[in-house]
């Protein structure tokens, strides 16, 4: 429970320390989600369960912020504004990375349902991006706003346009 209270103090305050940012809020719920699926006896997480499936739902349906348990997001991450943010399951979220408005992280084939984005470090993925498939982004890369990444970005390059051109930045 300690680490859990940790991480969502840790939270606060990359959210300009306001309680009341749909962002912070996503992430505590998330972060909830997390800490309940480690409960070992199934029917001691049940209550947990109903609480966080309603929370995370809240979410979703009053923020525009979908991001399930079982997306992987490291530490210092902020979710800079609300809505459209929708987060695949599997996707992998580095420590530092900041996510805008309207983007996605998603699968990209239906023959590859699992085949979610890994963000490295210190990610800027700009308002409106899709980053879609098995795509690996590097660390300190910057994903422009509206821009459809399908191929990997090596660390500290642009992804700009649709489909992405990688650039390196100057």
């Amino acid at each position: 429970m300690s680490s859990l209270w940790r991480q969502i103090r840790n939270d606060w305050r990359n959210h300009e320390r306001d309680w009341t940012r749909p962002g912070f809020r996503a992430l505590a719920y998330y972060r909830f989600g997390v800490w309940r699926m480690g409960i070992g006896n199934k029917l001691l997480r049940a209550p947990f369960s109903v609480l966080y499936r309603w929370l995370y739902r809240r979410a979703r349906n009053l923020y525009g912020i979908e991001l399930p348990y079982s997306a992987t997001v490291g530490e210092n991450v902020v979710f800079e504004h609300q809505g459209g943010i929708v987060i695949h399951g599997n996707a992998v979220i580095g420590d530092g990375c900041i996510i805008r408005q309207g983007v996605t992280l998603g699968n990209r084939r239906l023959d590859d349902p699992f085949g979610a984005p890994r963000l490295g470090r210190n990610v800027n993925v700009g308002a409106g991006a899709k980053i879609l498939g098995r795509v690996e982004i590097g660390d300190d890369a910057v994903i422009g706003a509206n821009a459809v990444v399908l191929d990997d970005v090596p660390a500290g390059h642009l992804a700009l346009g649709v489909p992405a051109k990688i650039r390196p930045k100057r």
